[in-house]
């Protein structure tokens, strides 16, 4: 067990190194985090067992488990205590949605989360993160619509060209 709590440490650390890379996390940490749910003796102690497994299956490279923690978190949003705790489980959703390629729903998560505490690092770091890839995704569709049209172009212009020819052709005859 001890084992499992300093991967999800290790994992949770290297936001806070400057990465701007998301933690992952594998199945064995979750595999832990859901054995401390089990093991747990009180409320309290289910419930701190719950955030880490919210959070070990939002960074997993799974989608089901993706999915799994996204549901777990919007299921006990509603039971917050704190808005700290709000804060955590937007932060959260926003990582898992992220992950899921639902930029949209993260941006929002996330703009809800910079209201409780504007200078969040983690959530402006995510925030970046969610820009840059929705940015990158737009050039890259822009790419793929441009070539389409260049294709288009080039095949109209081919067709054009040859039916030229061919009516030139007919006429000297």
């Amino acid at each position: 067990m001890d084992s499992h709590v300093g991967k999800f440490f290790d994992s949770v650390g290297s936001i806070f190194r400057g990465s701007d890379t998301l933690p992952w996390c594998d199945r064995d940490i979750i595999a832990g985090c859901e054995n401390e749910v089990a093991e747990a003796a009180n409320e309290e102690q289910k419930n701190e067992s719950l955030m880490r497994l919210s959070w070990a299956l939002v960074h997993s490279r799974q989608p089901e488990d993706v999915n799994r923690g996204i549901g777990m978190l919007q299921a006990s949003l509603d039971r917050s205590t704190s808005p700290l705790q709000t804060r955590e489980k937007l932060y959260l959703l926003a990582v898992g949605h992220y992950r899921t390629g639902d930029y949209t729903r993260s941006r929002q998560l996330l703009e809800r989360c910079l209201e409780i505490q504007p200078d969040w690092r983690q959530a402006l770091t995510l925030q970046r993160l969610v820009e840059d890839k929705t940015r990158r995704d737009g050039m890259i569709g822009m790419a793929i619509v441009t070539g389409a049209f260049g294709l288009v172009g080039l095949v109209a212009g081919g067709i054009i060209a040859a039916a030229s020819s061919s009516s030139s052709s007919s006429r000297k005859k």
